[in-house]
């Protein structure tokens, strides 16, 4: 077992990393001492696979729990499906001593994160994510959320979980486009700041494609381990923090445009991190041979490049309405090189106009 730790004061935690972790719980976690009742929020498909064992383990911890079940899919992490979760916390008298368990992916980590920040002004919550997505990004560095129609993770707060428990075992049952679409933001990490990770990808795309357990581990290891080093310098993205939305800018106009439900997360973060490198290009941050490097990387993984076809004013309008804009001025990170980015508070509708027009 691998185990990483994120230094945020009184808000410090782990992330492990492993095989097999779920039935000792108790013993990979001591933040857990103390809490005897725990709230398991999952998919029906999810709680079939991996519920029992966790709910073991919950156990084993000292808690009896009991599950919310909430649909698959990014057109549910919103405040109707929050409000499931408040009814069953409410109609069963849970208190601050509660543990609430996020077993999946993005979805719903961001969504139990957004319960346990607010029911009762916060209470415990513990990350255990079941995507590659979510164990290299959603689950690391305490941002909660729900979706709203006009905007992705508009409502929300920062939560930092008590652990985060990666068990490389759930990758087995994971369907092969959610684990491509998990490899956008392991891509982005080499981008934003680690050079060898991306030419690691780049030399082993069949190993990691077949999940190697090696390349899994060593990949999901330096993904949360540059995270962790983000996060711990800037909690709250009040400046560094957010390089990490590298390809998110477009991304998220893409979801929002599309109603979260043509592309999954990693899979428009990719787009956008197409057309961010196209962008830099364009604005002289970089030179032809890195977009081309990025892009033909993200295809070698099987995800997509082109833009979904909307009018360039509809994206533009869709990025304005992003939390990363600020005085109507829409902010990109820009690549200069592998592993060196730079944020860009005010990139001029003009130059945005022309590499949007050109796909």
């Amino acid at each position: 077992m691998k185990v990483l730790r994120i230094d945020l004061a009184d808000r410090s935690y782990d992330i492990l990393i492993g095989q097999n972790l779920f039935k000792a719980l108790a013993d990979h976690v001591p933040a857990l001492s103390g809490l005897r009742r725990a709230v398991l929020v999952t998919h029906p498909s999810l709680h079939h696979l991996y519920g029992g064992a966790l709910e073991a383990g919950l156990r084993q911890a000292g808690m009896e729990s009991r599950t919310v079940e909430i649909p698959e899919g990014e057109a549910h992490k919103t405040l109707a499906s929050a409000g499931l979760v408040y009814d069953h916390l409410m109609q069963h008298a849970y208190d601050r001593n509660t543990l609430m368990v996020a077993l999946g992916g993005g979805v719903i980590g961001d969504l139990t994160g957004f319960v346990a920040a607010t029911y009762q002004r916060g209470v415990p919550f513990l990350q255990v994510p079941t995507t590659l997505l979510s164990q290299v990004d959603s689950s690391v560095g305490g941002k909660t959320a729900v979706n709203h129609p006009l905007g992705k993770n508009m409502i929300g707060a920062f939560y930092q979980p008590r652990a985060v428990i990666i068990d490389l075992d759930t990758l087995k049952s994971l369907p092969t486009d959610e684990f491509r679409a998990g490899m956008a933001e392991i891509i982005k990490y080499g981008v934003i700041e680690d050079p060898d990770l991306f030419a690691y990808l780049e030399d082993n795309v069949d190993a990691i494609l077949a999940q190697d357990t090696d390349c899994l581990t060593h990949i999901i290891e330096t993904s949360c381990a540059i995270k962790a080093r983000v996060v711990e310098r800037d909690e709250r993205e009040s400046n560094v923090r957010m390089i990490l939305n590298y390809g998110h800018t477009v991304g998220h106009a893409i979801e929002a445009l599309t109603e979260y439900i043509q592309f999954k997360h990693g899979e428009a973060v990719a787009i956008g991190m197409v057309i961010a490198a196209r962008l830099s290009q364009q604005m002289r941050y970089c030179d032809a041979a890195t977009v081309e490097r990025i892009t033909k990387l993200i295809h070698r993984y099987g995800l997509p490049t082109q833009l979904p076809d909307f009018p360039a004013r509809d994206y533009i309008e869709s990025m304005y309405r992003d939390k990363k804009a600020r005085e109507k001025k829409i902010r990109f990170i820009l690549v200069r090189a592998l592993g060196q980015v730079e944020i860009v508070d005010a990139v001029p509708e003009a130059e945005l106009e022309k590499v949007l027009l050109s796909q």
